[in-house]
C-alpha cells in the first residue's frame, strides 16, 4: 500500500510541475508591456463608457420626464381653451331656444340681432330648423326654405326627446364645418325644429402655437365615437380619421394612426359634449435636444477612447516589436531554409572575402540548398565554408566571378543567361540572378531549358508552316530578299518557281480537309527531295507552294531537268486513308534580274506564268511579259461581266442584258418524249462577241459574282417555263445547275423559294443540279439543305456522276430523284470498254437505288443504241438537239403536241 502511494506521488509530481511551469509562462507573457498595457487601456475604456452610458441614460430620463410634463400642460391649456369655447356655443344655442320660444322663429334672429347676442358670422353659422326640416332662418342668410332633413343631426333630435346638445361630424367638402345643435320643443313638449350653430373645423385648432409645438405637434378634438372633429398638425387641419384615445387624462408614448408619428400624446373628455381634447408632442423634436447632448457624450468618448488606443498602439506596437525582433529573425532563418529547400532554384549565400586594402579577392559559400547539390554534384556539407576559386574553379569563366564581383562592388542586382558545359548540367540553359546583401550577394541559379525550347519552338512556328512544317510566306519573303541582294552582289541569278496544285479541291473536297492535309505533307515531302540543301521549298497557302533556287543558272534550260523532277514526284499516286488519289501540278518560274528586280515582282511574274501553265495543267511555264497582258485581259472580263449582271438585273446604269438563257432539251429513251430542259447560259459581249462560259463561269466562281448569276438563271428559268405553260404548251421540268459556292451560300433554299413564288412555277416543274464535289465539302449541311429543297416539293439530281470521291454509303443518303452521267464517260462509250463498264454501273446503281439515269452529251446513235440496251432513261446531246433558245423549245413542244394529238386521232379512227 505504501509503495502505491509512493508511486501516484510520483506520478502526480510532474504534472503539477507542468502546470506550474504553464502558469509561470502564461503570468510572464501577461506582464509584458505589449499585453499588460493593453489590459489596462481595456479597463480604461470599460470605465470611461460605463459613466458615459450612465449620464446618456440620465439625461433620457430626464428629457423625457420634461417631455410627459409638457404634454400635461399643454392637454390643460387646450382642455381650458376648449371648454370656454363649447361653453360660448351652447350658451348661443340656449339663446336661440328662448328666442324661437318668446319671439317665433321668423323673429328669433333679428330679436338676439338686436341685443347684440349673435356670435361673428366669419366663424359661426347660425340657423333655426323647422320640424319638417326646413330652414326657417340662418345668420349669415341663406336660401330660405333648404331641406336639412337627411341630415343626421338632425334626425337625432327628431327621433329622440333629448336636452343634451349634439355635435356632428364634419361634414362639407367646399365648406367643412361641425354643426352644433340642439332640441326645440313647443308649448305642448312635441318636437317643433332644432337650433344648429356650424363651426370653421378650424376653429378649434386656432391655439397651435409652433414654439411650443413644433412642427410635427398634434391638436385636435375627437369625438367619443372615435372620429375625429378638427385635428391641426403643423399647417395641416384634417378631420374625418378615426382614433382612439388611451391616455385619457394620462400620457402615452406611441405611433398614433393619424400619420404615423410617435408622439407623446394626452386626451381630456370636454364635460357637457361628447368631444375629447387631444395634444400630442413629437418625440423626435421632444428628444432633439437630449439627442445633441447624447451625440456630444458619445463623441467625447469616443476621442478619448480613440486618443488612449491611440497611444497604447504606439507603446504597445513599439514594445511587440522590440519583443518579436528576436522571434522574427529566427523564424526568417527557419523561412529561408525550408523555402530554398522547397525551391526549384539553386540558392548560393556567398560572403565577400577581401584583401587588407579592401580588394575583392574571392568568395565564401556561406550556404546553399538541396537544389545547388543537384546542380553542383557536390553535397551541401562539402561546399559550405569553402571559397569558390577552390571548390568551384569553372564557376569563375563565363563572366560570372565579374558579374558576382560587380554586384558586390556597386550594389545593383544583374541576371544573365548562359549554356553550361559542365557534368551534371551539361547542355542545359540556367539564368542566373545575382543581388546583393550585406557583407556578399545572393545567388539564384534556374534551370530555364525548357522555356529556351518553347521559345524555339515559337519561332519556328513564326516563320514555318504549322501542317507541313516547310518555310512560310514570311520566312520566304526573307530568304528571298537575300538571295536577291547576295545575286546583286555577285552578279548571279535566283530561281523561283509558284506551283499550285491540279485536283487537289477534288480530294479535299471528296474525302474531306484530313485527307487533303494528308496529301499536302505528303507532296511536300516528294517535292523538298527533289531540291538541294541551299533551295528553299515554302507553302505559300492552300494548295500552293513555292521554290526558291538561289545561285541558279540563269539559262531557263538548265532548270528544266529540277522542275521535271518535281512535276514527276508530284503526280505519283498517294494512299491517303486507304484510297488511291492523283494530283499533278503547275508550276510559273522567273529568274532573276530577268524577270523582275524585287521579290515583289518576281512574285507576281511567277503567278502569273503559274496561272497560263494551269490552261493546260500538269506542265511549268517560264514568265513572258504577255502574261500580264492575260491577267489584264481576266480583269477587264471580270468588271464586264459585273456590269452585264448589273444590267440584267436592271440597275441604275442598266443597258440591253447581255446574258441569255439556252435550253437543251432532255428526251426519254424509249418513247422519245421532249420531258424537260436544261438551262444553259451563255454571255452576248458587245465587243468580243459571244464568250464561251468555260471563260467566265470559273472566273465568277472565283470572284463570288456565281452568287447573283446563278440566281438570275434561276429566276429566267422559272420565268420561262411559266410562260411555256402559260402559252399553252405541254408541262416540262427545267434543270438548272448550282455551283459549289452557291450550294454553299446560307440563303439558297430562300432563293429558290423567291424564284418559285415570283414566277408562279410550281415547285415539281424544277430541278436542282449539284456536282459531287459541291456535296462533298460538308456532307451533313449538305443533306440538310437537300432535305429542304426536297420538301418544298424540288427535283435534285446528282451532275457529272463518277468524277468525284463520293461513297455508296453517302450516296443513298442523298434525297435525289435522278443520277446523271458525265460526257466525259459517254465520249467512247462506243469503244472504250472501261466507260462502257462505268456507265453500266452507274445505271445499275441508280436503278438499285429507285433513281432515273440520263446520259449527258450524247452525239451518235452508237452512242444512244448502248444506252438504251442498257437501260439507261433519258439521255441530252447534240444527237437530239444543240442548245437552243426559248422559241425554238416551244416550237419543239408544239409539234410534238400535235403529234401526239394526231396519234390519238388515228387510234380513235
Amino acid at each position: 500500500m505504501g509503495r502505491f502511494s509512493l508511486r501516484m506521488r510520483a506520478v502526480r509530481a510532474p504534472r503539477v510541475d507542468g502546470r506550474r511551469a504553464a502558469l509561470v509562462r502564461l503570468l510572464g507573457r501577461a506582464l509584458e508591456t505589449h499585453v499588460a498595457l493593453p489590459l489596462f487601456a481595456l479597463l480604461l475604456v470599460a470605465a470611461l463608457w460605463a459613466g458615459t452610458l450612465h449620464m446618456v441614460r440620465q439625461e433620457e430620463s430626464a428629457a423625457r420626464a420634461a417631455a410627459v410634463e409638457a404634454t400635461r400642460e399643454l392637454v390643460d391649456t387646450y382642455e381650458a381653451q376648449m371648454a370656454r369655447s363649447l361653453s360660448g356655443i351652447d350658451q348661443t344655442l340656449r339663446v336661440l331656444q328662448y328666442a324661437v320660444e318668446m319671439n317665433g322663429p321668423g323673429a328669433a334672429l333679428g330679436a338676439m340681432s338686436a341685443k347684440g347676442l349673435l356670435p361673428p358670422s366669419v366663424v359661426f353659422r347660425v340657423a333655426i330648423i323647422g320640424a319638417d326640416g326646413r330652414v326657417l332662418a340662418a345668420n349669415p342668410a341663406v336660401r330660405r326654405g333648404s331641406d336639412v332633413s337627411h341630415a343626421p343631426w338632425f334626425a337625432v333630435h327628431r327621433e329622440r326627446v333629448s336636452h343634451m346638445p349634439f355635435v356632428s361630424e364634419t361634414i362639407g367638402r367646399r365648406e367643412p364645418h361641425v354643426v352644433f345643435s340642439r332640441r326645440i320643443d313647443d308649448a305642448a313638449g312635441r318636437f317643433a325644429g332644432v337650433a344648429s350653430v356650424a363651426v370653421d373645423p378650424a376653429f378649434f385648432t386656432s391655439s397651435y402655437e409652433r414654439s411650443r409645438q413644433g412642427e410635427r405637434g398634434l391638436l385636435g378634438v375627437a369625438g367619443e365615437d372615435g372620429v375625429v372633429r378638427a385635428v391641426r398638425i403643423g399647417d395641416a387641419v384634417s378631420w374625418g380619421q378615426r382614433i382612439a384615445p388611451d391616455a385619457i387624462d394620462g400620457v402615452a408614448l406611441g405611433r398614433d394612426g393619424i400619420d404615423g408619428e410617435v408622439r407623446y400624446t394626452s386626451a381630456r373628455a370636454l364635460n357637457g359634449f361628447p368631444l375629447v381634447a387631444v395634444v400630442g408632442l413629437s418625440e423626435a423634436e421632444q428628444m432633439a435636444v437630449f439627442a445633441q447632448g447624447r451625440r456630444a457624450w458619445l463623441l467625447g468618448a469616443g476621442a478619448g477612447t480613440a486618443l488612449l488606443v491611440l497611444v497604447v498602439s504606439l507603446v504597445s506596437a513599439w514594445s511587440w516589436q522590440l519583443a518579436k525582433a528576436k522571434k522574427r529573425e529566427r523564424r526568417a532563418q527557419e523561412t529561408y531554409a525550408a523555402a530554398s529547400e522547397a525551391s526549384p532554384d539553386a540558392f548560393f549565400v556567398l560572403r565577400t572575402v577581401r584583401a587588407p586594402n579592401g580588394a575583392l579577392l574571392d568568395f565564401l559559400i556561406e550556404t546553399t540548398n538541396g537544389r545547388a547539390e543537384q546542380l553542383t554534384g557536390l553535397p551541401k556539407a562539402a561546399m559550405e565554408g569553402r571559397r569558390m576559386s577552390v571548390l568551384l574553379p569553372a564557376y569563375l569563366g563565363a563572366a560570372i566571378f565579374d558579374d558576382l564581383a560587380a554586384v558586390a562592388g556597386d550594389g545593383v542586382a544583374r541576371e544573365a543567361e548562359w549554356l553550361a558545359h559542365l557534368a551534371p548540367a551539361a547542355g542545359r540553359w540556367l539564368q542566373r540572378q545575382v543581388v546583393p546583401v550585406e557583407g556578399g550577394v545572393v545567388t539564384i541559379v534556374r534551370d530555364i531549358t525548357e522555356r529556351k525550347l518553347a521559345e524555339q519552338r515559337i519561332r519556328h512556328l513564326a516563320h514555318h508552316d504549322e501542317l507541313t512544317g516547310l518555310p512560310n510566306r514570311s520566312l520566304l519573303r526573307d530568304r528571298l530578299g537575300q538571295a536577291i541582294r547576295e545575286a546583286e552582289r555577285k552578279g548571279g541569278s535566283v530561281g523561283l518557281a509558284f506551283i499550285d496544285l491540279d485536283g487537289f479541291k477534288l480530294v479535299n473536297d471528296g474525302l474531306g480537309h484530313n485527307a487533303g492535309d494528308e496529301l499536302l505533307k505528303v507532296v511536300g515531302e516528294r517535292m523538298a527531295q527533289c531540291l538541294r540543301r541551299s533551295d528553299t521549298l515554302a507553302r505559300f497557302g492552300g494548295d500552293e507552294f513555292v521554290i526558291l533556287l538561289p545561285d541558279s543558272s540563269s539559262d531557263p534550260l538548265a532548270l528544266t531537268p529540277l522542275l521535271e523532277k518535281v512535276r514527276q514526284a508530284v503526280t505519283e499516286p498517294v494512299d491517303v486513308e486507304g484510297q488511291e488519289v492523283q494530283v499533278s501540278c503547275s508550276m510559273g518560274v522567273v529568274l532573276y534580274p530577268r524577270d523582275g528586280l524585287d521579290a515583289n515582282t518576281l512574285m507576281m511574274n511567277a503567278d502569273a506564268a503559274m496561272y497560263r501553265a494551269k490552261e493546260n495543267k500538269n506542265s511549268f511555264q517560264f514568265y513572258a511579259s504577255e502574261m500580264n497582258a492575260s491577267m489584264e485581259e481576266k480583269l477587264v472580263l471580270l468588271e464586264g461581266m459585273r456590269s452585264a449582271l448589273d444590267a440584267c438585273n436592271g440597275g441604275p446604269c442598266a443597258g440591253a442584258c447581255q446574258f441569255q438563257l439556252l435550253y437543251q432539251p432532255k428526251v426519254d429513251l424509249r418513247s422519245g418524249r421532249l420531258f424537260g430542259v436544261e438551262a444553259l447560259i451563255r454571255w452576248n459581249h458587245p465587243e468580243h462577241g459571244q464568250i464561251s462560259p468555260l471563260r467566265f463561269i470559273g472566273l465568277a466562281e472565283e470572284s463570288g459574282l456565281i452568287v447573283p448569276l446563278g440566281d438570275w438563271v434561276l429566276r429566267t428559268a422559272c420565268a420561262q417555263v411559266e410562260a411555256w405553260r402559260a402559252a399553252g404548251l405541254p408541262e416540262l421540268a427545267v434543270s438548272v445547275n448550282v455551283s459549289a459556292r452557291q450550294f454553299e451560300e446560307k440563303r439558297l433554299v430562300e432563293r429558290i423559294a423567291g424564284a418559285l413564288r415570283d414566277s408562279g412555277l410550281a415547285p415539281r416543274q424544277l430541278e436542282v443540279e449539284v456536282t459531287e464535289s459541291a456535296i462533298m465539302r460538308d456532307l451533313g449541311r449538305a443533306v440538310e439543305k437537300m432535305r429542304e429543297i426536297e420538301a418544298m416539293g424540288v427535283a435534285l439530281s446528282i451532275d457529272d456522276f463518277g468524277t468525284g470521291y463520293s461513297s455508296l454509303s453517302a450516296l443513298k443518303s442523298f434525297p435525289i430523284s435522278r443520277l446523271k452521267i458525265d460526257k466525259s464517260f459517254v465520249a467512247d462509250l462506243a469503244h472504250c470498254g472501261d466507260d462502257q463498264a462505268i456507265a453500266m454501273a452507274v445505271i445499275s446503281l441508280g436503278h438499285k437505288l429507285g433513281l432515273r439515269v440520263i446520259a449527258e452529251g450524247v452525239e451518235t446513235e452508237e452512242q444512244r443504241a448502248f444506252l438504251r440496251a442498257n437501260d439507261c432513261d433519258e439521255m441530252q446531246g447534240y444527237l437530239y438537239s444543240r442548245p437552243v433558245p426559248p422559241e425554238r423549245i416551244a416550237e419543239l413542244l408544239a409539234g410534238q403536241a400535235q403529234s401526239a394529238a394526231g396519234a390519238a386521232a388515228m387510234e380513235t379512227a
